[in-house]
């Protein structure tokens, strides 16, 4: 097999940020990087097919011996926008730096998504070099916008939803292999997204006369939109225990440290007092437990001295499973209570159904992770991302989301941030991930 550094490096130099806007993105990355990848994977491209969906997402075909259910591997090749200020080594230069296991390959798109994407393609390309028959079809769906608006995955599910085609497994980003995210549980656990939070953009209008910042009237448009956000900020959602995020601290309370292991396992009794608990521990367990709300952007007066005629504030909001979009909806209205404060919806998302945790599908994610990285705990959980993963809940029941890789606290808050990166033997854990599952389908 060939070394997955360099080709995980040459997809990383390509800078396709994708933007919200896609009259303002940069193609030529996205071309130069569909065109790359017969080069570096030329077994591949040899033996499945390839069709360009929208013209850069990408959707590859490797038949197997019957027509039953496929199974479907995604990643996505976009990445959100780098400069190279801040960074320890620039974005998209892809340095390698470190010897053995300390060994880092920097860059943008390292974790977020490309590593996914050549893990995949390496374990696709071990496999057809050694002659190994699938019994039904893979697909590779490969989108090109998860970062913006998941149009490309979208459209290949429409193409695949056209053909008549269900898969009985599909696995794209989410989860992965992580230390120190549960009370009382030492050693790596692998969490496996087996549903996603809805996704919604609200916006806040104030719409209100301008004028001279010299003669200021006694509420301005900014002013009763600061009101507005205060209210929202001090009226979280409600906070409660889905049965997915039920099962998942039942499955690592068993692996607790006494008496944390009781108060686990005991749901029935100690709920309120978890409920407490994870609003409190960190971020990340107080969005497990209640739809989230984050004002992310903020608009006024185009001058210093002049009052805005309409103040906005882009509101991003992550909707509960066992919740929805209007009841969002309504909840943010309740909370500003002010008819003045227009709200309006963007790219609305319902929360993902949940995937079983059971069955052959669930089985074989999990048996195939805990033969990769043994001593894992593996269990379902909620993801809070959106993924493009979302689009094929139309077309299959057995949806997994799962990134397989090990990432330390530090790593994680990199995603979206500074500092992207990855070590080298995560990289390679990642492609043995891969191979072990294909070898199994």
């Amino acid at each position: 097999m060939a070394d997955p550094v360099a080709h995980l490096q040459a997809l990383v130099r390509l800078a396709t940020i994708s933007r919200p806007n896609p009259s303002n993105t940069d193609w030529a990355p996205f071309d130069a990087l569909i065109a790359l990848l017969p080069d570096l994977y030329p077994a591949t491209h040899a033996v499945l097919s390839r069709e360009l969906v929208m013209g850069y997402s990408m959707l590859y075909r490797w038949r197997g011996r019957t027509d039953g259910p496929p199974t479907v591997f995604m990643a996505h090749y976009d990445v959100v926008p780098a400069t190279d200020e801040g960074w320890t080594h620039p974005p998209f230069s892809a340095e390698l730096v470190g010897a053995g296991d300390d060994q880092l390959i920097w860059g943008r798109g390292t974790l977020d998504d490309k590593g996914s994407l050549a893990c995949i393609l390496e374990a696709v390309e071990a496999q057809v070099l050694a002659g190994h028959e699938l019994e039904a079809d893979l697909y590779l769906s490969f989108g090109h916008d998860e970062e913006t608006e998941g149009s490309g995955a979208r459209a290949i599910v429409e193409l695949l939803e056209s053909r008549g085609i269900r898969p009985s497994l599909v696995i794209d980003e989410g989860g992965a292999v992580v230390e120190d995210i549960f009370p009382g549980v030492s050693g790596p656990i692998a969490v496996v997204g087996v549903s996603e939070k809805g996704i919604l953009t609200l916006t806040l209008t104030v719409d209100q006369q301008g004028g001279h910042a010299s003669t200021p009237p006694k509420l301005s448009a900014t002013a009763r939109l600061a009101t507005a956000i205060v209210r929202l900020n001090n009226r979280p959602f409600r906070a409660g225990f889905t049965p997915t995020t039920s099962e998942m601290i039942r499955t690592l309370g068993m692996h607790a440290s006494t008496p944390l292991r009781w108060v686990f396992t005991n749901l029935w009794i100690t709920k309120p007092l978890l409920l407490l608990l994870f609003g409190r521990l960190s971020p990340e367990t107080s969005a497990m437990i209640r739809t989230t709300q984050a004002v992310t952007m903020l608009k006024g007066s185009q001058a210093a001295n002049a009052l805005a005629e309409q103040a906005v504030a882009t509101v991003n909001i992550r909707v509960a499973i066992d919740s929805s979009v209007a009841d969002a909806v309504k909840h943010v209205r309740r909370a500003i209570n002010d008819p003045l404060v227009r709200l309006d919806t963007v790219h609305p998302n319902e929360p993902s159904p949940v995937s079983p945790t059971s069955g052959p599908a669930w089985q074989l994610v999990r048996t195939t992770i805990e033969e990769t990285y043994p001593g894992t705990i593996v269990t379902p959980y909620v993801m809070m991302a959106a993924s493009d993963s979302r689009y094929f809940t139309r077309i299959s029941d057995f949806i997994y989301r799962f990134s397989p890789f090990e990432m330390s606290t530090d790593e994680r808050g990199t995603l979206h941030a500074i500092d992207e990166r990855m070590h080298v033997s995560t990289l390679r854990r990642g492609v043995a991930f891969y191979l072990r599952l294909i070898g199994q389908l």
